[in-house]
Order: C-alpha cells, then sequence, then structure tokens
C-alpha cells in the first residue's frame, strides 16, 4: 500500500483510509473490518466523537490497543452531546474543544491524537478561539497536529491563511467535484485533502443503482437526476472497457491530484473494505483516462458559503 505526505507534517498516511462510522456497534464484527482492513496496508483510521456517541472510538481503542504506535488515529471534535440523549449542538469553543478531547483519548485508549479534525465549521465562528485551542493541544503534545472537515469554501480559506493545519476532510468523487476549484490554493499552501464520500453512497461500484438508498432513488445524488446517474453509470462501464473496475476509477480519480493525501473510504463488512484495497491497489490511471473522466462528469460548484 502506497503512502503519502499529510500536509508538511511527518505523518505518512495510505492512500486509503478506513472511515469508522459505517462498522457498526457489534465489537467483534468491526474487528474483522478493521483487522482487514489494517492486514491491507492500511494504517489511517478515521473516527470522530459524535459517532454513536462515543461508541465508536471506545470500539477502535479496544481494537487496535496492540497496534495503536504503528496507526495514524484521526478523530473529530466541535458537536457536543449528552449520552442517551438524541441531537448534538455546534460548539467550536476552546473550553469544549479542549475538555472533548480527554473524552476521545479516554475512549481511543491513548494519551495523543495523530490528527484533531474540527467536525465542520462557520463563518460565524470565532476561529481564533478555536485556532488557539488546537494550538495549545499541540504544544502540550496531546494532539501531533490539526485539520478541520468542511466542505465550505469560506471557512476553509479562514484556516488556510490564519492556522497551521495540514489537512481538509472534504466530500470528493468524480460525482462530487466541488473541491477542485480549491485545490491550486491548498496545493499552494502545503495543504493536504483527505476525501470522504469517493464513492458517493456506493453509486461508483459494481453494485445495482436499483439497490441502493431510495433517497438516490428518488432524488438523485447531488446535481444528477436519478435517470442522469443510469445513463452516466452506463457510460462509464462501456468506456471502462473492463480494463478496470468502476470503484479502480473512482478512487484513482480521487488520488490523481497531488493535494489528496488519501481517500476515506467506509465499510460495513470485511468484503467491501478488500474490495476497496484492490482497487486503490490497481495502475494509476493513464492521462486519457483521467481526461476522459472529467469530461464525462459535472464539474460541480459550491455555490453557498462563499464570503
Amino acid at each position: 500500500m502506497k503512502k503519502r505526505q499529510l500536509g508538511q507534517s511527518d505523518l505518512y498516511v495510505s492512500e486509503i483510509g478506513l472511515g469508522c462510522m459505517s462498522i457498526g456497534t457489534n465489537k467483534n464484527e468491526a474487528a474483522k473490518i478493521i483487522d482487514t482492513a489494517l492486514d491491507g496496508g492500511i494504517n489511517y483510521l478515521d473516527t470522530a466523537d459524535l459517532y454513536d456517541q462515543g461508541m465508536n472510538e471506545e470500539m477502535i481503542g479496544d481494537i487496535i490497543k496492540s497496534k495503536r504506535k504503528e496507526l495514524i488515529i484521526a478523530t473529530k471534535a466541535g458537536n457536543r452531546f449528552e449520552k442517551g440523549n438524541e441531537g448534538w449542538t455546534w460548539d467550536p469553543s476552546k473550553k469544549h474543544i479542549q475538555a472533548a478531547v480527554k473524552d476521545s483519548l479516554q475512549r481511543l485508549k491513548t494519551d495523543y491524537i495523530d490528527l484533531y479534525q474540527l467536525h465542520g465549521g462557520t463563518i460565524e465562528d470565532n476561529i481564533d478561539e478555536t485556532i488557539e485551542a488546537f494550538e495549545e493541544l499541540k504544544q502540550e503534545g496531546i494532539i501531533r497536529y490539526y485539520g478541520i472537515s468542511s466542505i465550505r469554501p469560506n471557512v476553509i480559506k479562514e484556516y488556510v491563511k490564519r492556522s497551521s493545519i495540514i489537512s481538509i476532510m472534504m466530500q470528493y468523487s468524480l460525482l462530487d467535484r466541488r473541491p477542485e476549484e480549491l485545490f491550486p490554493l491548498l496545493e499552494q499552501h502545503k495543504v493536504s485533502v483527505v476525501a470522504r464520500g469517493p464513492l458517493a453512497k456506493g453509486i461508483l461500484t459494481e453494485r445495482p443503482l436499483t439497490q441502493l438508498s431510495k433517497a438516490i432513488a428518488a432524488n438523485g445524488y447531488l446535481d444528477y437526476s436519478f435517470d442522469e446517474l443510469i445513463t452516466l453509470r452506463n457510460q462509464l462501464e462501456e468506456g471502462l472497457e473492463g480494463k478496470r473496475t468502476l470503484q479502480s476509477a473512482a478512487l484513482k480519480y480521487c488520488l490523481s491530484s497531488s493535494v489528496i493525501a488519501s481517500v476515506v473510504a467506509g465499510a460495513s463488512n470485511p468484503q467491501q473494505i478488500e474490495e476497496s484495497i484492490e482497487a486503490v491497489n490497481d495502475e494509476p490511471l493513464t492521462e486519457n483516462e483521467q481526461e476522459w473522466l472529467a469530461r464525462v462528469s459535472k464539474p460541480n460548484k459550491y455555490e453557498q458559503h462563499r464570503s
């Protein structure tokens, strides 16, 4: 498994990371997924305190305890929740972040977090206070580096300008190319992108579209109608001519940009992460393949949160 540098840090992450949100709440089943990921060369696990109200972090902490030093663990904070109560509220305050990290450390059974991410963010936040919180945690050695998880252009530009973030987690795929307009800025500042949702809720896999969620059948995906998704899937499958899987094309399209450090794929069973590992280990896209994929898909644009 190839690795890429995360920003200007000394963290080198596998080209595919395991997104742990979908591993479920059964510890034995979750362990099978994580073990499969690690056996396949993945060294980067992404979670958040909000996932299953901390249970996700707890399970990961138990499962990877003996291998902690070999792994890069990323988690997130900023959503305040009370265990047992539904819902959460946004709280990027210094007080909350510095309390939340202690809870995450305890659940993950570790004394440091490799990458601590702000789980969202708005332009109305007290950004300087949030940055101060992360910088202090970094100085204390509680976290090694920090980043944000956001697709909002105005928020991203402020953190790039005002902080020492090494990464931005953004939803990015062949069907969601909104982040691409920010790539030149991020490359200039040596900030990496961690791509989540690279398979677009399963649309960019071999799974029949009829087996996907009812919401996709009713509403399509972003600015693609369901009929457009059917047309595009057929076009992609015909154009690939069996030379590579749709999953390989999707993941390799994301990785064709040097600003992408890792694509984070979710998995609810071991087979799914095995398929993603096989796809990411495929040959890189040729220049012609890359240009063709960009031509047949839409160059979407994020219209909100621009100023």
